[in-house]
């Protein structure tokens, strides 16, 4: 279920070009459900390890956001990576319907820049 709801947010990033795409998402999805089933099964404290989640999460989304000729580039592909992580969490403390609607939610946020310039231009 992770890798399938990581694949639909990474469809967009990388039907778009952007530089985390599918298989970026799918894997950070996975392995942030991984994180937690895993520490549920050793018994620790879920609030921590979601936020080293969150902290790892950092790193990578920070690699994808740089400077252009003076203009900040790749902060929407760092979120859709952040809420990616969250998903896969959810995924992993079994609030299946939360990650789905979240999943869709995100989809349509970011298909939304696409919708809104082929009804504006």
């Amino acid at each position: 279920m992770s890798i399938i709801f990581g694949a639909i947010i990474g469809l967009e990033r990388e039907i778009t070009h952007k530089p985390a795409g599918l298989r970026t998402h799918m894997l950070v999805c996975l392995g942030s459900c991984l994180f937690t089933v895993i520490s549920q099964e050793f018994g620790m404290d879920p609030a921590r390890v979601a936020a080293g989640i969150v902290t790892g999460i950092g790193f990578i989304g920070a690699g994808t956001i740089i400077a252009e000729q003076g203009k900040v580039v790749g902060i929407t592909t760092a979120s859709s990576l952040w809420v990616t992580a969250a998903i896969g969490l959810t995924i992993g403390v079994g609030h299946y319907l939360l990650a789905a609607v979240s999943t869709l939610l995100v989809f349509l946020i970011l298909t939304s820049k696409i919708i809104f310039k082929k009804i504006f231009s």
